[in-house]
């Protein structure tokens, strides 16, 4: 089993009625960011800022290559680091770096410009390949649904691996040791687990999944996603949704 697929341990809270995603996002943001970067809580804030807005999901994705540096994050996660490279790899180019904002699985940009992300989602959206599948999930009792719209005479993009992740909304990290060393700082919608659900082939889908396959303890939202290209070359977001846990 990848790593991609295995199942959190963690069991969340029974919830006994249907609550519906929030609908038609117009982007989706990552933030590649670290406890051992000195410029990553500015964008730590954005993102933060970013997550309140109902039309964005913002997930910040923490990565291990700065561990050395004296503190060693207690978030970071080598999937996420292997991600980040992912993209680069896609893209043809060697930027990796913290704060690194992908937007739309498309464009990159410093993570703390919050003027410059703002441009890469209007840029992603004049390409009209992002963000153009209608996505919706829902839970009920212990059971998550995703649905995918099918692809229409405008859809650009046809094809697309659908993904659910966990997410923590808010996590304060007290850093004892490294370049922030003494600062309190939070992290918000930290991707706690991944998976993937299955293959989107323009046709209208859905999938299930049981809640303890994505539940572990500090969990309370799950985001769904459909992108184009596959986990070792990632290409543009085409759809996604959130939903709060409990």
């Amino acid at each position: 089993m990848s790593w991609w697929s295995r199942a959190a341990l963690g069991v969340c809270a029974v919830i006994a009625f249907v609550r519906p995603a929030a609908s038609d996002p117009r982007a989706v943001i990552e933030l590649f960011t670290s406890q051992g970067c000195s410029s990553c809580p500015p964008a730590d804030k954005v993102l933060g800022e970013l997550a309140r807005d109902p039309n964005i999901i913002a997930l910040s994705l923490p990565i291990d290559y700065w561990d050395y540096l004296g503190w060693k994050d207690t978030l970071a996660d080598s999937r996420f680091t292997a991600r980040q490279r992912a993209y680069s790899r896609a893209r043809g180019d060697r930027d990796v770096y913290t704060p690194q904002a992908i937007v739309n699985g498309s464009v990159h940009v410093i993570g703390s410009d919050r003027e410059a992300i703002e441009g890469a989602i209007e840029e992603t959206a004049q390409a009209g390949n992002a963000m153009s599948v209608p996505v919706r999930l829902s839970i009920e009792g212990q059971e998550l649904t995703v649905s995918v719209a099918a692809a229409t005479e405008h859809t650009v993009r046809k094809h697309g691996e659908v993904w659910v992740c966990s997410i923590a909304r808010a996590v304060p990290i007290q850093v004892g040791r490294g370049e922030n060393s003494g600062r309190e700082l939070t992290y918000y919608n930290v991707v706690r687990n991944l998976l993937k659900l299955g293959d989107w082939n323009g046709a209208p889908a859905s999938w299930s999944v049981p809640l303890e396959k994505i539940a572990r303890e500090g969990v309370d939202g799950a985001v769904v996603y459909v992108q184009d290209g596959s986990r070792d070359r990632p290409g543009p977001m085409l759809g996604a949704a959130f939903s709060e846990l409990h």
